[in-house]
């Protein structure tokens, strides 16, 4: 995957042929924040910019930023799925949520 970064946030970037250009918005946020850019390097510049004036309108505003992601999140399994995964966690002499969070570092990471 590949993923532009900048302070922590990530952009989801887009190619519009009908606008000729590319096209993304911040990940990962609940507020929305786009740019764009005719060449990789012009994207790469609204990107920064668009973090930047993020950041600013905030701090203007008196609102905390979006954070990308808490770290947490709430996962609902079958019963059945969910006993396999703590037997899997408890096989491994680990914590359901230290063991989950192996196997999808291990994922992503692939």
């Amino acid at each position: 995957m590949n993923t532009m970064t900048y302070k922590d946030f990530a952009a989801r970037v887009e190619y519009s042929e009908a606008d000729g250009c590319f096209i993304g918005h911040i990940a990962g946020i609940r507020d929305v924040v786009g740019f764009h850019g005719e060449s990789v390097a012009e994207l790469r510049e609204a990107f920064v910019e668009a973090v930047e004036d993020y950041l600013a309108t905030c701090k203007k505003l008196k609102k905390e930023p979006n954070k990308p992601y808490s770290g947490q999140f709430r996962l609902r399994l079958s019963p059945e799925l969910h006993a396999r995964a703590a037997l899997a966690a408890e096989m491994h002499g680990q914590s359901l949520n230290t063991w989950v969070s192996e196997v999808i570092e291990k994922s992503v990471a692939a």
